[in-house]
């Protein structure tokens, strides 16, 4: 069982800068595939950024060259740096481990750009 924990939310300027973590339990991470997903009110959930085990990355096209994921398998954890944001990043981000077939799930962390 994989359990993911979100962190690093919050409240930022347009312009500003948020970095996010996901703490990863469980077996396996180093292996998977991890990704960050965003969902705004009365949007679909969407693809932000993806990172294979072997370093492989994808970025949706409007985060393109202002967001970098990166992970640490030391640590379990996968990072989304998130340069010059703007309000239409405004969403609720969720950490997503693909694991054997398996899609796991953090609970989401808020992000909010605004003046």
């Amino acid at each position: 069982q994989v359990q993911l924990v979100e962190s690093g939310g919050g409240l930022v300027q347009p312009g500003g800068s948020l970095r996010l973590s996901c703490a990863a339990s469980g077996s396996g991470f180093s292996r998977s595939v991890v990704g960050w997903y965003r969902q705004a009110p009365v949007k679909q959930r969407e693809l932000v950024a993806d990172l294979t085990s072997g370093g492989i990355t994808n970025y949706a096209d409007s985060v393109k060259g202002r967001f970098t994921i990166s992970r640490d398998n030391a640590k379990n954890t996968v990072y989304l740096q998130m340069n010059i944001l703007k309000p239409e990043d405004t969403a609720v981000y969720y950490c997503n481990l693909k694991f054997r077939l398996l899609n796991y799930w953090g609970q989401g962390t808020q992000v909010t750009v605004s003046s």
